[in-house]
């Protein structure tokens, strides 16, 4: 049997990016100390979420994919023997900024970026102001742990990325969060799942948890963790995380079930790529 220990994160802004940092980094650590092989983190680890609002201060939040904080936790990575997904508020130029999942090896080694691909305009969460578009497609990341993919909060609401990360080999998509209750409750609920179970590999889904009132005051929405993990067959990998406090959740993943249930589900088999011809059309 071929299994990794995953974790991912939950917890809400602390009011600085330093004592952000030193919180994760402390996780990393009692997540290696619990035996996990590979960690992600939320979405746009360590800030706040401030898509809230659209104001230019929070451009200086970020930095170059090969900066500082990503610098940090490789070297963290290659400490504890540990591949971590680090979801980045990068800046590729100045003016030119996304929100990006940055994927270190257990060496070390940074192999790469994922750009989210999908940009949320809503209320509270004005992301157009903040990001462009994902422009890197869907790449899958051979890491210590397998091949490992990453899709970004709001791209869970479309099933065409999910799938393209399946096509090109991913046993587990990390898809870090910020999301708050409301319509998305029963979205939560079923479409990590669905997703796992279409595609055929299993999905890990951190979330934000709690109240950012120290950066917004009245503004602030409630963030509702319940992290999660689900297999191959669209099920629960143990409980959800909590629903308001910070947390880091360990579950162990199975992948001899990624064959196991492709087997007997033949959807790569049976797709007609061929015949979904309203798909590429703009």
């Amino acid at each position: 049997m071929t299994t990794v220990r995953a974790a991912i994160t939950q917890t809400s802004w602390t009011g600085d990016k330093e004592s952000m940092l030193d919180k994760h980094e402390q996780f990393a650590r009692d997540a290696a100390a619990q035996g996990a092989q590979v960690i992600c983190f939320q979405e746009l680890f360590y800030g706040p979420y401030f898509g809230i609002t659209e104001d230019v201060k929070y451009y200086d939040l970020a930095e170059a994919a090969d900066g500082p904080i990503v610098q940090r936790f490789a070297a963290l990575a290659r400490e504890l023997g540990m591949v971590m997904i680090l979801p980045i508020y990068e800046e590729e130029q100045p003016g030119v900024y996304y929100n990006t999942a940055v994927v270190v090896d257990a060496d070390g080694t940074v192999l790469g970026c994922y750009r989210k691909h999908h940009i949320p305009n809503l209320d509270k969460f004005w992301e157009k102001f903040y990001f462009r578009p994902g422009n890197l497609g869907y790449p899958v990341f051979q890491t210590a742990v397998g091949p490992i993919g990453v899709y970004i909060c709001y791209d869970r609401h479309f099933p065409e990325g999910w799938r393209e990360l399946g096509l090109g080999g991913a046993q587990i998509v990390f898809n870090p969060n910020a999301t708050k209750p409301g319509l998305s409750n029963r979205l939560w609920e079923i479409e990590q799942p669905a997703a796992a179970a279409a595609n055929g590999y299993f999905v890990a889904a951190p979330n934000r948890v709690g109240r950012e009132d120290n950066e917004y005051g009245d503004l602030a929405v409630t963030f509702y963790g319940m992290s999660q993990f689900c297999d191959p067959q669209g099920n629960l990998v143990g409980d959800y995380g909590s629903g308001d406090h910070e947390e880091v959740v360990v579950r162990d993943l199975d992948l001899d079930m990624i064959r196991q249930v492709r087997n007997a589900w033949q959807f790569y088999r049976d797709r007609r790529p061929e015949s979904y011809t309203l798909i590429p059309k703009p």
